[in-house]
């Protein structure tokens, strides 16, 4: 199992050799902001690394949202970024669930969820696999809780649609993380990547605040993590604060490896 964290976009491998990563996550452009990426400059050097390599997409994407100037820009960022991260030998692209509005029909999101995969189906598909994230909170969220990510996987399983795993995110969402791996994989079948943060606020909170996994503020209890890590036998991202990063890498390889 490959273990690694969610570093700095200017020079990633530079920021792997601090923290003796094996896989590294990073955006391709302002995770606030809608600009298509550029070129990255070290993209030669990062698709010839044997590091493996993950893309996460901006924040402000949301594929299920029913306002057109969301939904819309939001389905033409994601396969902007599919290609950027194609460009550069990325294994996924990390895509949040999002959400619809508080007098909306969730079923109309997770419908919204399907056309972005059919439509691109349409186009010979993306050009790296999507990997939708669970997230901590809201009403109408597509992938807050497991009914639901059930319902999603109904309409964009059969696409190719691949899982990142959060903890916090599902510590916060109120999921029992020594059940939460064997539930998720009875939904979708697989778990293609691990974001493993510990969670600054208590279980339920739906507040999504990562923490380092040891030394830090975090109310998770690491082993609980280390054994979501080595149940989920996917690579595992870190995207804790940066100074604690290289001891939770340290601290997961010894505890998976011993697991």
């Amino acid at each position: 199992m490959k273990i690694g964290a969610h570093v700095r976009d200017d020079d990633p491998l530079a920021a792997v050799a601090e923290r003796e990563a094996e896989v590294l996550q990073f955006f391709l452009s302002d995770p606030q902001g809608w600009k298509a990426p550029k070129p990255h400059p070290h993209g030669e050097a990062i698709k010839e690394s044997p590091v493996e390599v993950f893309i996460h997409s901006p924040y402000l994407i949301n594929v299920a949202s029913m306002n057109n100037r969301i939904r819309i820009p939001s389905r033409k960022n994601v396969t902007q970024h599919a290609n950027g991260a194609a460009e550069i030998g990325a294994k996924g692209l990390v895509v949040h669930g999002g959400h619809v509005g508080s007098a909306e029909d969730v079923e109309e999101g997770l419908v919204n969820w399907r056309k972005l995969f059919e439509r691109e189906q349409e186009k010979g598909g993306f050009a790296v696999p999507i990997l939708i994230e669970n997230t901590a909170g809201g009403d109408n969220a597509m992938t807050r809780d497991l009914d639901t990510i059930a319902r999603l996987w109904d309409k964009v399983g059969e696409f190719g649609a691949g899982f990142c795993f959060d903890t916090c995110h599902a510590y916060a969402a109120g999921w029992d993380l020594t059940e939460a791996v064997k539930k998720v994989k009875a939904i979708t079948g697989r778990i293609d990547l691990v974001h493993l943060n510990n969670s600054r606020d208590e279980f339920g909170s739906t507040r999504d605040r990562h923490a380092n996994v040891v030394g830090g503020d975090g109310t998770i209890d690491p082993e609980v993590l280390a054994a979501v890590a080595a149940e989920a036998g996917a690579p595992v991202i870190v995207e804790t604060p940066a100074e604690g990063q290289a001891a939770d890498i340290a601290y997961l390889r010894e505890r998976v490896a011993s697991a």
